[in-house]
């Protein structure tokens, strides 16, 4: 079958494109703005790329349209789909019908931490010789790609997105998948684009719940009370309930090393590079989700040990005079205060500049933008990307709402600007954190082309 692809470039419909390659469909694909890495990745697999969504696509003559949940009404090829009748179908609505329906689904939900609970999950089954399908919306350093398929694995892991699944279908994408194994990370408030308010979200995740088999399993953190509402509307599935206090913090021996515990049974001790209470709990969900399949504990935390995160989380970009740059996902405040309190545990009293990109919509529109001075507190200096008005306006205002954070803290709309007030204000010493959930200009290169200039 050929397969023609709408927003192939995006990490989700990029990985199910691959997917389809490997189950044995001819696949094509557009865009706007064929841009690597996807692109690269997709090119190798010997993926026909068409830059920009042209009518004419049509004389491609597919047997079918996949539908990216970027494309919208107005859009010309969509609308020649429309007017033509032709057959066309979602991503997630493919997938879940013409590949998950034969699988073993370990899905990983919830507001923050799934691309590094799933990149987590997948290599402890590969660890443990299970050989899983995946599909991740990041590349973990150890498994070198985004997505993997091979039809005779009976499992396969999925980061599973509550973001709507496209124009015409405004159900959470994760409704498709039919898991066996479900994480639910966490959830809070977010994409506020779509959802009214966090009960909205709340529903979608009970629509998920709801799908859950009587022999399948969640696995979900101790005290999360939207998580637990959710349950309370209906649940038909064994729960298995995890958390800080079952594994870890009073169990820390160093910021990269803690005590995995279960119950009153210490089972066993991680040592990684990682920081960070966030992805200790990551690591601990992704256990108690491994076990559903049979695989022990001391192997899971064997893998563990051998984990060697994602990329563009907590990811060293370089080092110039002895100041390092990061770069990291983080973009809700709840994301950005764990990442910044997890660097503090690893650097202690060195100094922190955390370079912030309000990119998402939420983050745009300012839902939340009220909690980022408590998500910063603490950095010893504050970088903020946009302004008011003008060429990268927010709709909110950064130098009003970082005022509680005083002189530490500036806004500037000029990327240009901004990396030079990062270089004048870094010093030997210092840990530069930059947090985006996009290409931010490609500021990590240019900011270290200019500290070298500037410190030799």
């Amino acid at each position: 079958m050929h397969l023609h692809i709408l927003g192939i470039c995006g990490t989700f419909m990029g990985g199910l494109a691959l997917i389809a390659r490997a189950a044995g469909h001819r696949v094509t694909g557009c865009d706007a703005g064929v841009y690597p890495p996807m692109s690269t990745q997709l090119s190798e697999q010997g993926i026909a790329l068409i830059e920009g969504f042209a009518a004419d696509q049509l004389d491609l003559k597919p047997d079918l349209f996949v539908i990216g949940n970027v494309v919208t009404r107005g859009n010309p090829l969509m609308e020649a789909i429309l007017n033509a009748g032709l057959p066309y179908t979602s991503g997630p609505q493919w997938l879940g019908e013409n590949i998950l329906s034969t699988q073993h689904v370990l899905a990983v939900a919830g507001t923050h931490g799934k691309t590094t609970t799933s990149a987590m999950l997948t290599w402890i089954l590969r660890y443990a010789g299970k050989a899983p399908n995946f599909l991740i919306g990041g590349v973990a350093n150890d498994l070198g790609v985004s997505a993997l398929y091979d039809p005779a694995s009976p499992y396969f892991v999925i980061e599973a997105d509550e973001y709507d699944t496209a124009f015409f279908d405004k159900r959470s994408k994760f409704v498709h998948y039919r898991p066996r194994t479900a994480i639910l990370n966490n959830l809070e408030f977010d994409h506020a684009d779509i959802f009214s308010d966090l009960a909205a979200i709340e529903t979608q995740f009970h629509h998920l719940v709801r799908i859950i088999p009587e022999q399948g399993r969640i696995v979900l953190p101790d005290g999360d009370q939207a998580l637990e509402r959710v349950l309370s509307r209906g649940c038909w599935s064994k729960v298995v309930r995890v958390g800080l206090s079952d594994a870890l913090h009073s169990e820390a021996i160093s910021a990269t090393a803690f005590t995995v515990k279960f119950g009153e049974t210490s089972v066993g001790t991680i040592k990684w590079d990682l920081t960070g209470d966030h992805n200790r709990s990551n690591a601990v969900v992704a256990l108690a989700a491994a076990r559903h399949i049979g695989i022990d504990l001391e192997t899971g935390i064997a893998a563990l040990c051998n984990f060697g995160g994602v990329k563009r989380r907590m990811e060293v970009r370089g080092c110039v005079d002895e100041i390092t740059v990061y770069d990291d996902f983080a973009h809700h405040p709840t994301a950005i205060q764990t990442t910044v309190e997890g660097l503090r545990r690893q650097v202690g009293s060195a100094r922190i500049l955390a370079v912030l990109e309000p990119r998402s919509n939420t983050m745009k529109l300012g839902t939340m933008a009220a909690r980022l001075p408590d998500a910063l507190q603490q950095a010893d200096k504050v970088f903020c990307f946009g302004q008011k008005s003008g060429k990268h306006s927010l709709g909110w205002d950064p130098r009003a709402v970082l005022a509680p954070l005083g002189d530490r803290a500036s806004a500037h709309g000029d990327i240009d600007e901004l990396i030079h007030a990062i270089t004048d204000s870094a010093r030997p010493g210092d840990h530069i954190l930059i947090m985006s959930n996009g290409g931010f200009a490609d500021i990590h290169r240019r900011l270290l082309d200019t500290l070298a200039t500037k410190h030799g």
